[in-house]
This record gives structure tokens, C-alpha cells and sequence, in this order.
């Protein structure tokens, strides 16, 4: 059986709405809640390899307050947006579905879940 895993934001619709097609398809994930629990950067690096991303700010919520307050707009190195994001996971756009620790995807839409399911 394949294990599922979404970093959730209970406050986000788009991601109780993509928690809730996972669970009426009869997928229970394991549930973060990554702004109690921010994923390392290690583990944000792998999962921007699972989405294809190859530019951290495709993972970034880059209207955050934060986002400019640390002048993101001008940092070009990975490493540092990687940083910021795992310092501050509010960077992190939401919800991200991981499936097998392999595939990834965002559930902007939600209906983007249903490729891994």
C-alpha cells in the first residue's frame, strides 16, 4: 500500500479540501502540520527533486510578509531560499502531497492530488 504524507495548514481551504479528496478516495496520510513542524532543508531539497521544482520560489508563497522582509526577491542561491523556507515555514506554499517518499505534488489545485492517487 502506498504511504501518503500532505504538509497542512488546517487555517488553509485549499488544503483541508485537498486533506478531504485524499481521505473520500480512502487515502489516509500522515498529517504534518508544517508551520508547528517545518520539514529540514534537507528534506525540502528532496521534495522539490519529487515536484520537478527546480527553482525553490516554484515551492515559495512569495506574497508572504516575510518573503520581503528578508528581501528574498534578490537572493538567487538555492541554499539561501531553501534556508529561509525551513526557517520561516510560512514560505511554504500549501498543501504539498507526498507519495512513497518518490512523487510529489501541489495541491494548487486540489484536484492536483488526484494524479498520485
Amino acid at each position: 500500500m502506498a504511504k501518503f504524507e500532505i504538509w497542512h495548514n488546517p487555517r488553509c481551504g485549499k488544503s483541508r479540501t485537498t486533506l478531504e479528496r485524499m481521505t473520500k478516495a480512502g487515502v489516509t496520510p500522515a498529517v504534518v502540520e508544517y508551520l508547528k513542524t517545518p520539514p529540514t532543508q534537507a528534506r525540502i531539497q528532496a521534495v522539490l527533486g519529487m515536484l520537478g521544482f527546480d527553482d525553490p520560489r516554484q515551492l515559495m508563497r512569495t506574497g508572504e510578509p516575510v518573503y520581503k522582509e528578508l528581501g528574498l526577491a534578490g537572493v538567487s542561491g538555492k541554499a539561501a531560499l531553501i534556508g529561509a523556507m525551513a526557517a520561516n515555514p510560512i514560505l511554504i506554499e500549501r498543501p504539498v502531497v507526498i507519495k512513497d517518499d518518490k512523487k510529489a505534488v501541489l495541491g494548487r489545485p486540489p484536484e492536483n492530488v488526484d494524479k498520485l492517487l
